[in-house]
């Protein structure tokens, strides 16, 4: 009988491209067609509704039961005229994942009679289930209600036969059970410290708003072979494999021509995506193969980090059609690349200045450099609350593995930014500046080139890089919820740009001019952020040398990052800073120690069932043909003859007997190690046991099976290999 491998391996032959008619040549002819955009709004709601909602996303403003039941009306009949028979309130808890409960628009009318019906109070807010949502202890299992609430700010949209509504979701006592609460705060935070800035320099700026643009990095595997690995369907990567032959060593997967199948995947995600109004512009092979990039236009950050979730779930449901399955873990396939999603942050004011592009004078590009410096300023005092945003179990496995950052939190400027900052330290003295000094210093400001993206470099080995009009975040992980780490940068920002605020303020008081007070205020922050500011190789061992020397730091456990969380400086960020409360961050921290302890007890679940399962009886199907064989030689000939033809036979039925007991010892041990652990009641303590006491064990255990793998016959051999995994797109 052929093993599951060589089944799911005939399956792949008969693999032809899936065809996908495009709706129109013109994106803009189908461009957000299931989305309740503007343009639907207009046409569906009355001039009062789609007022208010507009009033709502630009001032915050509440929308009443009236005007919500005609919005509920309009967006009703909209949606029915696509085909929708459902409604939910889709929403993201803190599974990394999306939530929604599906409800027909099916009701009794008033005579009895079967009707559709949407309520302005069906639209605003709903009571799902919370109970099995992870929660850190704000409310018990038996606690069940949560609500969810109208995010009016992201429009909702139509997936299948469902009117999807962009939601908040809280607990029945008011806390934040979801990624998109804190992050909305967050975005707040900064608009408003952002714009009194701003106020230095333009008086007319009455907002400022936070883009982002993702880059989301993928790994695609036929289906056949995926569900041939019971690794990869139950943890999303592989716990044992040896490296291919031929991997990425010749780059040649890099930017390459995309494999047919793949396109026809591309093309069809594509048009799936534009219909739901997400601007997906960039499609590439990424290093390693198997592994593509998608990324779409930047947008503004709450919608953004919701297109990035549907586009995550898309490209499942969209996978599925071409026989092939998507991976987001960080390090699905040891020896190659990883996947990141580089959030590309940036601000802006409703004025249209993108407040981290130089302007064309001094005025603008003193702006633009006191919005670098205070990034950098946030990043170097939070720069444990960054790195505890974005490692987790699976991303600590790309963390400095020589394809991403490092886990020392750096932030890459190039050298046009880097001598300006020089510059300023340089020049602007501790007492009132002459005529000369002022003259002298705005003609350099003035001098910054107007596009620096052509004369900055880029560093792909820094976790925060700027990168001409923006910085990049390259740290974040591919299977996150980019929320989280979007909601702490926005927060730590805002934090610093309110400090700056009331230290210029202060200068100004005491007299000293507005500019002069700017200049003198950048110039200590500059000195002081210094150790954050790194333009080298971030791979380098001598930069881990030289950042310890810095004082920065290099967390790479997942328990003790996840701790710094619940330091006074991150409080005084987050909790400080109206973003969350006490009780949500400790909750926060508790479902993220939570969510590492499952995911390594899962692996090491799926590693030791594997193992004894499937492959010590293979390597031992294997040894006992040896031992025949040798058994059979040593009848035929002499002792001389028979110990030349079978020494190395012997030795590989040895080597089997070493591997697979070295096998059932270290899974044996694993299991208790894990048992010992499970007893543990203190969140980060058993999060620390597992760390240090079941995660070696993975390692130890694949060190042998992989060796196991160079010896055992490939006829017999039970799970698909890497060669076969990666190179059948």
């Amino acid at each position: 009988m052929a093993t599951l491998r060589f089944q799911a391996l005939n399956e792949l032959l008969s693999r032809a491209p899936k065809d996908v008619k495009l709706p129109s040549n013109k994106v803009t002819d189908y461009y957000g067609e299931l989305v309740f955009n503007n343009d639907a709004m207009r046409k569906y709601l009355s001039r009062d509704a789609f007022a208010a909602v507009q009033a709502a996303n630009a001032k915050g403003g509440t929308i009443d039961r009236k005007q919500a039941d005609g919005i509920a009306s309009g967006m009703k009949a909209w949606a029915i005229e696509k085909g929708a028979t459902h409604y939910t309130h889709w929403f993201q808890p803190l599974t990394d994942g999306t939530a929604e409960k599906h409800d027909g628009f099916i009701d009794y009318g008033d005579d009895g009679s079967i009707i559709e019906n949407f309520s302005g109070k069906l639209l605003a807010q709903q009571e799902p289930d919370a109970s099995s949502f992870p929660s850190g202890g704000i409310r018990q299992t038996f606690e069940a209600r949560g609500y969810t609430a109208w995010d009016t700010s992201s429009p909702a949209f139509i997936v299948g036969t469902t009117l999807c509504i962009p939601t908040v979701f809280i607990s029945y006592t008011g806390e934040a059970l979801d990624y998109k609460t804190p992050l909305l705060k967050a975005l707040s935070s900064v608009d408003e410290a952002a714009t009194a800035v701003c106020q230095y320099f333009d008086k007319n700026v009455q907002k400022v708003h936070t883009n982002m643009g993702w880059e989301q990095e993928y790994f695609l595997i036929d289906e056949a072979l995926y569900q041939a690995r019971p690794d990869l369907a139950l943890t999303g990567r592989t716990l044992m494999g040896h490296s291919s032959s031929k991997d990425q060593q010749l780059d040649d997967h890099y930017f390459g021509s995309i494999p047919e199948r793949v396109a026809k995947f591309m093309i069809d995600l594509e048009v799936e995506a534009h219909k739901l109004g997400m601007p997906i512009k960039t499609r590439h092979n990424e290093v390693a193969p198997s592994q593509f990039e998608v990324a779409p236009i930047y947008e503004e950050a709450n919608l953004g980090n919701d297109h990035n979730q549907i586009i995550m779930d898309l490209m499942k449901r969209v996978s599925r059609r071409h026989k092939f399955r998507v991976l987001f873990h960080e390090k699905p396939f040891a020896g190659i690349n990883g996947s990141g999603k580089h959030n590309n942050w940036s601000l802006g004011t409703d004025t249209g200045v993108v407040l981290y592009a130089p302007g064309k004078n001094p005025k603008t590009n003193l702006q633009f450099l006191t919005f670098v410096v205070n990034t950098l300023m946030a990043v170097y005092k939070n720069q444990d609350l960054l790195r505890a945003s974005i490692l987790t179990a699976s991303n600590s496995h790309r963390l400095g593995a020589n394809e991403a950052p490092p886990a020392i939190i750096s932030a890459f400027l190039g050298t046009e930014v880097s001598a300006m900052l020089d510059k300023i330290v340089a020049e602007v003295p501790d007492h009132k500046m002459t005529p000369d000094e002022k003259t002298a210093l705005k003609l350099g400001i003035g001098r910054i080139p107007e596009i620096i993206l052509d004369n900055t470099d880029r560093n792909r080995t820094s976790p925060f890089a700027f990168t001409g009009n923006r910085f990049e975040f390259r740290a974040v992980g591919s299977s996150a919820n980019a929320a989280a780490s979007t909601t702490v940068l926005s927060a730590a920002v805002a934090a610093e740009l309110r400090e700056f605020k009331v230290n210029v303020d202060a200068l100004i008081e005491k007299g000293v001019k507005k500019d002069e007070a700017i200049f003198q205020i950048l110039k200590k922050m500059i000195i002081e952020c210094e150790p954050i500011r790194f333009n080298g190789d971030g791979y380098s061992d001598e930069w881990k040398d030289e950042a310890a020397k810095r004082g920065l730091t290099n967390i790479t456990s997942v328990p003790e990052s996840l701790s710094k969380y619940l330091e006074p400086s991150a409080k005084k960020t987050l909790v400080e800073g109206g973003i969350m409360s006490e009780k949500e961050l400790e909750a926060r921290v508790e479902v993220e120690l939570e969510k590492f302890v499952y995911k390594i007890q899962i692996e090491s679940r799926v590693l030791a069932d594997l193992a004894i399962n499937h492959i010590v009886p293979t390597a031992v199907t294997y040894q006992t043909k040896l031992i025949q064989n040798v058994q059979g030689l040593k009848d035929l000939f002499g002792a001389d003859e028979f110990e030349t033809l079978a020494g190395a036979r012997l030795e590989l039925i040895k080597d089997i007997s070493n591997h697979t007991s070295a096998i059932k010892k270290m899974r044996k041990e694993m299991i208790e190690a894990r048992k010992e652990c499970n007893v543990m009641e203190e969140g980060l303590e058993k999060a620390h046991a597992y760390d240090q006491k079941v995660r070696p064990f993975l390692d130890q255990i694949r060190y042998h099976i992989d060796k196991l793998e160079l010896i055992v016959d490939d006829e017999i051999w039970p799970l698909p290999k890497y060669r076969e995994l990666l190179f059948n797109c």
